[in-house]
């Protein structure tokens, strides 16, 4: 209880995390202005960097918006970026927020079907290894295809039904029960809380296989990621030619992060091999027998309608008809129809998971700009464009993924397109090298991006969403579940890129 009203002030003052925590974030708001007094602005952008990654390493204990937001606001009043240079950046990525707000929310209304097919698989499919390996390809293939995000919410919403249905059941209560609160361990009966532990294990590595095959299929097309649009536009690749340049590369890095899937599971290395144990498998398969016991006219009738949603959302973005914030909003306006869902509180749930992050973006695309205005990424840029051949295109597939780890992919990879462009048009560079030289920024950034939640949008949706501190998915953690990909995919995509292109 407050006694007095500083005592509320501090209390109020980021909520329930850490005092510790909270002392980080006054100490960082109070040392950002004697570093740009002290050490001028560039070496103050590079703190604000790292700041804004502890705050995303902390996410479990604090969600990122409301401290990296005061550190963006800091950043703006100190003149490390302007208001209209945050707006600008947000503008050129406004497709991206777009398909956050309307595609997300258009997958939560296909969960019935999702739940139903992945309940399916899961049950049917008892070896771990098959499974991720399932897990990872499937969403590889997908994201060549569709688009990361889109995967990553479809995988989030199957995790939180999976781990929904169990904690209901730990915490004493039944499957239709709506008003569960899956976040409070307390309500878990003693005997459950064992069997809960091994099953958050279990969630966390399908999760981060999943994750990772984003990054496998990604890579691999001119819509799989929004990096590989602009690059493919700047050298003047369509869809067919993107692909047969990357595959020199995409190629052996997907069956490289296909055999690593298997190859930690089978070895159980760095905690992974946790298997379903026995008591889920019971609890999922009661929850299937009823659901099927259950299901009338009506509900078959909503699994074949969002089943037809599902054919439309796959056409549509296979053929780019539209923006894929648009194709979400159609998915939203299908699947509510065919469904009933017509109140709008049952609407308004859809976007409750999307919209923090989306804010989170914005936040984030500060940060960005900020790297922008300071060109803390200039000195880098100048080194690699110096070198020459084999040497220039290998320290370009670095580069773009030590930077890529930092800070987001897609503005890493306009700021080296851009460049090695004003090369060519200078007559610098030959058109051959214009196109190796973009191949290697494709990759690099796509690739070893992996490593952290940072330059990877879907890795940091994971991070960020609903289901992570369910799961006990931390920054660290996910860095650590990350780092064989990391080393076998960035060792692979290096090799190729030397030895193969």
């Amino acid at each position: 209880m407050a006694r007095t009203i500083t005592q509320a002030f501090t209390r109020n003052f980021l909520g329930q995390s850490p005092d510790w925590y909270k002392l980080a974030i006054i100490g960082f708001l109070l040392f950002n202005p004697i570093v740009v007094l002290v050490a001028g602005k560039t070496i103050a952008g590079w703190l604000l960097v790292l700041e804004f990654i502890f705050t995303l390493a902390m996410a479990l204990k604090c969600y990122p918006l409301a401290p990296g937001g005061l550190l963006a606001i800091e950043a703006i009043l100190l003149g490390l970026t302007t208001p209209d240079h945050v707006y600008e950046e947000s503008l050129h990525q406004f497709p991206v927020i777009m398909l956050l707000i309307f595609m997300v929310a258009g997958i939560f209304f296909l969960k019935e079907l999702l739940l139903f097919t992945f309940t399916k698989i899961v049950l049917g499919i008892r070896s771990k290894v098959l499974l991720s390996l399932l897990f990872c390809a499937v969403a590889a293939v997908l994201s060549a295809f569709l688009d990361a995000l889109t995967v990553t919410a479809v995988i989030i919403t199957v995790g939180g039904g999976f781990y929904s249905v169990y904690h209901k059941v730990a915490s004493g209560k039944q499957f239709h029960h709506d008003d569960h609160d899956q976040a409070d361990d307390e309500l878990v009966h003693e005997e459950h809380r064992t069997d809960l532990a091994r099953f958050r294990a279990f969630l966390r590595q399908l999760m981060m296989h999943g994750a990772v095959g984003t990054a496998l299929g990604g890579v691999t097309t001119i819509v799989g990621e929004p990096q590989n649009l602009l690059i493919g536009k700047t050298v003047g690749w369509e869809f067919v030619e993107f692909f047969l340049r990357m595959a020199p590369v995409s190629i052996p890095v997907f069956f490289t992060g296909l055999a690593t899937c298997a190859l930690v599971e089978q070895l159980r290395i760095l905690g992974y091999g946790a298997t379903l144990p026995d008591s889920v498998r019971d609890v999922l398969t009661a929850y299937d027998e009823e659901q099927k016991s259950k299901r009338g006219l009506r509900e078959r009738a909503i699994l074949i309608a969002q089943g037809f949603v599902v054919v439309v959302l796959v056409l549509s973005l296979g053929f780019h008809v539209a923006e894929i914030g648009i194709v979400g909003l159609m998915v939203i306006v299908l699947a509510t129809s065919l469904t009933g869902v017509i109140e709008e509180s049952r609407i308004a749930h859809a976007f409750e998971e999307a919209l923090p992050f989306t804010a989170l973006l914005v936040v984030f695309f500060a940060i960005v700009a900020v790297i922008n205005d300071q060109q803390l990424f200039h000195p880098v840029i100048e080194w690699v464009l110096s070198l020459e051949g084999k040497t220039q295109l290998s320290m370009f597939f670095v580069a773009n993924g030590v930077l890529s780890m930092v800070s987001d992919n897609v503005f890493v990879a306009s700021v080296y397109i851009r460049s090695v462009q004003d090369a060519f048009n200078s007559g610098a560079i030959s058109r051959e090298s214009f196109e190796l030289l973009a191949i290697a920024i494709n990759t690099g950034t796509n690739i070893p991006s992996v490593a952290t939640p940072n330059g990877q949008a879907a890795f940091l949706f994971l991070l960020t969403s609903a289901l992570a501190p369910l799961i006990r998915l931390s920054y660290s953690r996910m860095v650590l579940l990350a780092l064989p990909y990391t080393v076998t995919m960035s060792t692979v995509g290096l090799l190729a890129v030397i030895y193969i292109l």
